[in-house]
């Protein structure tokens, strides 16, 4: 077998392979005398079929699987002969195989680049420092009574922050159209959820009373029939209620799971439930940005394939977010929404692997067993959960992966320069970004 290779620019390798007229041959003639034996036609006792008539009969049928299994081995061959590491499958781009002329075909590939990490001491990141004040268990706590809030229903006219239940009928021009009409949907004035101008039209509505609101649906839509397009619907309130924030109280508490309902034991959990959650925040920041900086420190030049295959992933693991299970009739999300994602961890996947193979690192069992313990605490019995993953062998997989991923974080972490920065906990844990998603439009604006 000859095979020579060429380097067509980058991490592209085109790859010729000629694979001798005799060894296709003497595969063809042993496989059609072993069919021969076995081979049933009309007219000739079993075994005793002629090879001419085999061949006849069964020849090109023969030959196509000879070939099409000569070209995976003869590849596999050739790779290893050469020490080359493909980073996706071959694209074929000729064959052929003609009958004594032996076989020849050219692949072209993209090979792993040579990786060779220079730098992983004194990589910069930034650690905030926080004190948790008692004015951030405050606000935790009145979070907490927001998320106990109930609806009451009320006798009067409904104004902003109010919840009006009512039915709704939309038409365009007259015309009803699909999806523009409901029955007892609950709607928060000011809550953002419907399109501009539908809740601000709910303002002063009373129970039993019916209106007319004429909204304009955005240019950009999702739905294309209704983008930009004026709608009046037509709307009957069957109810108004306001909403009732409880107290803090002893009641309150005892719902926390605090059983004599005392106020500081209730504020001692929440600050230490913020502790827990504000250090894996802090870690998670170190984590990202020792990662980022590994990558600025060390560029590859990256497989076009791996990009590939990760936006794919990305692309699926976003219609399953959306709850499309069935991608045959999907919508087409665009290769640029997931690109430079995938460039990013295309690279941080080579540059760890390459760094765990050279550090030896192996999942250490007890930070194993914790991380399991983290994965099912929310479960009723994580004992059995626990059992569960570890009869599952690619369960057990990415669960080490995990715990690898968070072992070569720390040993970057001890070569690192640490720079400590003083912060609140609010703005570590994203609570100022999310009041002002929250606040009014005209607020924001």
């Amino acid at each position: 077998m000859e095979v020579s290779v060429e380097s067509t620019g980058g991490l592209e390798r085109r790859m010729t392979v000629q694979v001798p007229a005799d060894r296709v041959e003497r595969e063809v003639d042993e496989r059609l005398r072993s069919l021969s034996q076995r081979a049933k036609l009309k007219g000739f006792r079993p075994g005793k079929v002629p090879m001419k008539v085999v061949r006849q009969r069964y020849g090109d049928e023969v030959r196509q699987d000879v070939v099409r299994e000569l070209l995976q081995s003869s590849w596999n061959d050739a790779i290893s002969e050469h020490k080359l590491t493909p980073a996706g499958g071959p694209r074929i781009d000729t064959v052929k195989a003609e009958p004594g002329a032996g076989l020849e075909y050219t692949a072209v590939f993209e090979v792993f680049p040579d990786i060779k990490i220079d730098v992983t001491d004194g990589l910069k990141v930034r650690r905030p420092q926080v004190e948790i004040e008692p004015a951030d268990v405050d606000g935790m706590l009145d979070n907490l009574r927001h998320q106990r809030a109930t609806w009451e229903p009320v006798e009067r006219s409904a104004a902003s922050g109010d919840q009006v239940t009512i039915d709704f009928h939309g038409s365009i021009d007259g015309e009803p159209f699909p999806g523009g009409h409901g029955h007892d949907v609950p709607i928060e004035i000011g809550g953002g959820r419907m399109i501009p101008g539908f809740e601000a039209g709910l303002e002063g509505i009373a129970a039993g009373e019916e209106r007319d609101i004429e909204v304009t649906f955005p240019a950009d839509y999702q739905a294309e029939n209704l983008a930009g397009k004026t709608a009046t619907f037509h709307v009957n309130a069957h109810s108004v209620a306001e909403r009732r924030v409880p107290e803090i109280d002893a009641e309150f508490a005892k719902g926390f799971g605090i059983g004599d309902g005392d106020i500081a034991a209730l504020r001692a959990e929440v600050e230490q439930n913020m502790r827990r959650e504000l250090d894996e925040q802090v870690r998670a920041r170190l984590k990202e940005q020792l990662f980022d900086r590994l990558m600025e420190a060390n560029p590859l030049t990256l497989p076009g394939a791996l990009v590939e295959d990760e936006i794919a992933r990305l692309r699926e693991d976003t219609l399953g977010r959306m709850g499309i299970k069935d991608t045959t009739n999907a919508p087409e999300l665009p290769r640029e929404m997931f690109e430079d994602r995938a460039k990013k961890r295309v690279a941080l996947g080579l540059l760890m692997g390459e760094l765990i193979k050279r550090e030896g690192m192996k999942a250490d069992p007890d930070r194993v067993q914790k991380k399991l313990e983290a994965l099912t605490q929310d479960y009723d019995k994580p004992e059995q959960v626990i059992r569960a993953y570890r009869a599952n062998a690619d369960a057990m997989r990415q669960v080490e992966n995990l715990v690898i991923e968070d072992q070569l974080a720390d040993w970057l972490l001890e070569r690192a320069e640490i720079i400590d920065e003083p912060s609140s906990f609010a703005a570590v844990m994203g609570l100022e970004r999310k009041a002002a998603d929250a606040a009014p439009a005209e607020v924001k604006s």
